[in-house]
């Protein structure tokens, strides 16, 4: 929260044109602090035995394909139906890029990291008790990292759709252990919630820095991935 607010909130980067800040921000903030140290921790916790590949939301390729398109079609007839740049498509589709890699940083950080370790803390209180915790805590974290994006919008009205945001995205990733697809409900709230922020030179104009940035972010997650899918095995051991 800190180094976005630093490279993001504190300059009102999404605010003004800067297509260096934008890469920056996604660089530091986004992929080494929100993407690459969670790696770093989790790694640790597959050893322990806390967590699994199923648990943080990393699954096999048809399941993430599968869970991706269904989560994309029906955003899609969202889009058509409530979209808040009316019938211009494309600017939503640069509005979601444009937020893309953080909202894959705060998926990593609050469900895939946070979310999954708190949920295996109170383990032994039962599913219903595990699950609710998860998803209050992740709900709230997610909701004031919003403050660090835009800290001139600090008022009670401005943390409820966050919020909001993060109890659909807690349930959701509970619910169908996708990273990927969570990432697309995250990113898709985000753009209903955040249209009237974002500069309108980034949503109706394809800017390079934000489609790159964007890429960067997918792939680094991809390349997580593939990481974890080599060097760690989950074994799904039938009950006799």
């Amino acid at each position: 929260m800190l180094e976005t607010f630093l490279l993001e909130g504190r300059v009102n980067l999404f605010m003004r044109v800067d297509p260096t800040g934008i890469f920056l921000y996604t660089l530091i903030a986004c992929i080494i602090t929100g993407m690459v140290i969670p790696l770093l921790c989790i790694r640790k916790t597959f050893i322990s035995g806390a967590v699994n590949m199923f648990q943080i939301g990393f699954r096999s390729l048809r399941r993430t394909l599968l869970a991706s398109v269904l989560t994309c079609t029906i955003g899609y007839g969202l889009v058509i139906l409530f979209n808040p740049f009316g019938t211009d498509r494309f600017a939503f589709v640069n509005t979601f890029l444009l937020l893309l890699p953080g909202t894959i940083a705060s998926v990593m950080i609050c469900w895939v990291l946070i979310g999954t370790h708190v949920q295996a803390f109170v383990r032994s209180g039962g599913a219903i008790i595990s699950l609710s915790a998860g998803i209050v805590m992740t709900a709230m974290l997610f909701g004031f990292t919003t403050f660090a994006y835009f800290p001139a919008f600090l008022t009670q009205d401005a943390l409820f759709p966050s919020v909001c945001i993060g109890i659909v995205a807690g349930l959701f990733f509970f619910a169908v252990r996708d990273v990927y697809a969570t990432s697309f409900v995250v990113g898709g709230c985000s753009v209903f919630t955040l249209a009237d922020r974002i500069n309108p030179v980034y949503v109706h104009n394809a800017i390079p820095s934000v489609w790159i940035s964007a890429g960067l972010a997918v792939c680094t997650l991809m390349g997580i991935h593939l990481y974890l899918s080599r060097n760690f095995t989950t074994i799904r051991i039938p009950v006799p």
